[in-house]
């Protein structure tokens, strides 16, 4: 962790890995406790660790890409297995959207899940251009946002001018009244 205003690690710990560098870590984030959620998608693992690196939490996610903590004390989880899941910090499944179960929206990849404040989920998609052909007549959706009913209320597709926005891997919510950096600061962490 670098503190931006001196420039300098204010933490430092080593995490375990098993794979080279593309695949072990996805997301990792300082959450409002003072501790580290990480998505180790090289273990298919989600573990929580206190500011020295010590593991206090860990729960089986295969594949994970993401994990993000929701204000009930869940974690909302998405995999390269193609599911989105809230599950509890015993690892029991809350909610879960099986992403090949959507009739008219195909989600290659996804990403990262956020839960709105009203309560739906919204979740993007990674269109892999390497792999893959864009195909114009059937463009894909870049996120989707679903009701906990597992409709989808609205789809995002922008693959052409002005706002282009391409096969993109990640969104932020802006004045997102739960962020972190309202809460949490480096003078806090000892």
């Amino acid at each position: 962790m670098i503190d931006i205003r001196t420039n300098k690690i204010a933490k430092e710990f080593l995490l375990p890995f098993k794979s080279g560098t593309h695949g072990q870590i996805r997301h990792a984030r300082l959450i409002a406790a003072g501790t580290i959620l990480i998505a180790h998608m090289d273990l298919g693992k989600v573990c929580e660790y206190d500011i020295n690196g010590k593991e206090l939490l860990s729960l089986d996610i295969p594949a994970v890409w993401s994990a993000v903590p929701l204000k009930n004390g869940n974690i909302l989880v998405t995999s390269n297995k193609r599911f989105v899941r809230e599950i509890t910090r015993a690892g029991n499944i809350v909610w879960e959207y099986l992403l090949d179960e959507i009739p008219d929206y195909k989600i290659s990849s996804p990403q990262l899940a956020m839960r709105l404040p009203n309560g739906n989920t919204l979740i993007n998609n990674w269109f892999n251009q390497w792999n893959n052909k864009l195909d114009a007549s059937n463009l894909p959706v870049q996120a989707i946002e679903v009701i906990s009913g597992k409709e989808i209320v609205w789809a995002l597709r922008s693959w052409n001018g002005p706002l282009y926005l391409g096969p993109s891997t990640t969104f932020q919510l802006l004045n997102d009244p739960d962020s972190i950096s309202e809460k949490v600061h480096f003078g806090d962490i000892k």
